[in-house]
Formats: C-alpha cells, structure tokens, sequence
C-alpha cells in the first residue's frame, strides 16, 4: 500500500508548524478517519500537543540526520498505522538526504516551501545552497508575515530565480492569503528578428529556451559562447553554450546547445566564439534523444566575457 506523503520545508521559526496546524485542523485534509503521522525533524518555538487534533493523528520526532533510513521511517508510520505522513524538514538539512531515505513505497504528493518574508532573503545571501535547495523541487511557495512595505517583486524573482514552476502565494501578518500575480518579464525581446542574448543573460535563456522550447522553434539567436567538441558529435558538429552557477561554485555546469552548419569554419574546445542561427529540435546523440540544435548562419572568434561563469540572478 502507498503511503502518500506531504513535505513542508523551511528554516526555523519559518512558520511551518502553524501552516501544518492549520492544514490539519482544515476538514477537507483531515478527514477524521484515515491515520496521519507527523514527523517533525526540528524543535521550534511553537508545537503541536495532540489534544489540538483528533485521535487519528499521531507524532514522531527524528532530531539527527543520520536518523532518517527508510527502516526508522516506516517503523514510525508503521506505529502509528499511518497511511498519510506529514513531514516537518529541517531546513539545515538537504532534501537528498530524505528523499534517498523514503521507503519503496512512501510517495511524495506534495512539497512546499513556507519562508518568513522578513527573513528569508538575508537566509539566500548567507545560505544560499540550502535555499536552492528547498527551492528546487517545491510545487509551492508560501511568504508568510507579509505587510504592506514587503518588496514582493524581490520574493518572486528570488523564486524564479531557481524555480520556473513553483506557485507562488504571500500570506500577511493577519493570515490572508494572496497569490503571486506578478509576470515573467524575459531580459531579450523574444518576438526580434534576431533574438539577442547578452553574456549576463545566457542563463535565464537556457533554462527559459530548454523548458518552453516551442517558443524558440524556428527563432533565429544570437549569443556569446564557449565551444565544446565531442566524439560523439557527427563531422562539423558541436557545442555551444556557458558555464552556469545554480547557487555556488560546486555545481557549475557546462550548459550548451548542440551546433551544425559551420561549412568550412572549424572551432576547437574552449574557443570563445559569437553564434547566429536558427533553432530546431533534432536528434543529438549529446542529448541521447531529441533536442535544441542551431544552424549555424553566422559565426565569429569572440572575446571572453568579464564574468564567464553566468548565474539566474
């Protein structure tokens, strides 16, 4: 039988327990009759004591990292003889960690993300990994404590920063819920004859172009990039692209577009070039399947860019 699984991540004193509250005290979540367990992997200032929810709901506490193996998880929800789990993360801890210790057959229907808006851009200056992290997978994203002064476009672009697909919602210091409305101005005109990608921008167009590719089809570009050959690649085939930072130094990746159509022109690993040309989505053995691929049109040696590393903020 599949245990499903409600993941609530967020650094302390976040919010989370008063969300999970809420959430288990809604009708429409708990029923009354399935099991829930709660799982919480922190101590915060504020607790749930099980007189606040029914007989139906039990606690446990795993207060060290090393303690999450899918032997300890599915003796707690074993105990409680739960088929519904809530999880409490401590937001010092990575979510591989968790997701490597679920039991087989533990599911996660969702994941969110709760942040003090007060606090949480200082976390993304000074922890930036972990905010990465709690960002990246996350279907949801609540701000709580929210005020009329609170620079919501600076929210959003924090999350879109990482994330393209997480919703977003600012809850305000009297518990009113509003969802994000704001647009996803791109920083290039994608609508050009020639869509121009500057070198600080390179980023925000791969994750966009990867993502959405049906927006780009047939759309001519032109950018600055770092050449890369590879065996696998046919005759006058090869990469072009940046290498891009997510959060910090050990996770830059090289992140390029396969390239075709140079005629006589040959470029080596590491060359720094200008490329124009016309997208399509072909077969590339670099991508093991069907991806991006440009048609060369125009190409030229360039100078490397002041910041060679590029990132989504």
């Amino acid at each position: 039988m599949e245990t499903m699984v409600y993941l609530f991540t967020g650094f302390l004193e976040a919010g989370k327990t008063k969300f999970i509250l809420e959430t288990m005290q809604d009708p429409g979540f708990n029923d009354g009759v399935h099991k829930y367990l709660i799982l919480s992997c922190e101590e915060g200032e504020e607790e749930i004591s099980p007189d606040m929810l029914g007989d139906n709901v039990a606690f446990a506490t795993i207060d060290d990292e090393s303690k999450l193996t899918p032997d300890r998880l599915s003796a707690a929800a074993k105990r409680a003889g739960a088929s519904i789990v809530i999880i409490e993360y401590n937001g010092m801890w990575m979510l591989d960690k968790l997701y490597n210790a679920l039991p087989v057959s533990w599911a996660v229907y969702q994941e969110i993300f709760i942040a003090d808006s007060t606090t949480i851009l200082s976390y993304n200056q000074n922890m930036r990994q972990l905010v990465v992290d709690k960002l990246t997978s996350c279907e949801m994203t609540v701000f709580n404590r929210t005020t009329d002064s609170t620079d919501k476009e600076a929210l959003h672009k924090l999350v879109r920063g990482i994330s393209r697909n997480s919703k977003i919602c600012f809850e305000d210091v009297n518990g009113e819920i509003e969802m994000d409305n704001i647009e996803d101005p791109l920083p290039f005109d994608i609508n050009a004859p020639v869509i121009e990608i500057k070198d600080e921008d390179f980023a925000i167009f791969y994750r966009d172009m990867t993502e959405e590719f049906h927006k780009y089809k047939g759309k001519r570009v032109r950018f600055k990039g770092i050449c890369a050959t590879d065996p696998s690649l046919p005759s006058g085939h090869f990469a072009v692209g940046r290498h891009i930072m997510t959060c910090c130094a050990d996770d830059i990746a090289y992140r390029g577009v396969v390239a075709k159509g140079t005629g006589k022109q040959r470029v080596a690993t590491r060359d720094w070039v200008t490329v124009e040309g016309r997208l399509s989505e072909e077969y590339s053995a670099l991508y093991q399947g069907r991806g991006p691929v440009l048609t060369v049109e125009k190409l030229s040696p360039a100078e490397r860019p002041i910041q060679e590393v590029v990132t989504f903020y």
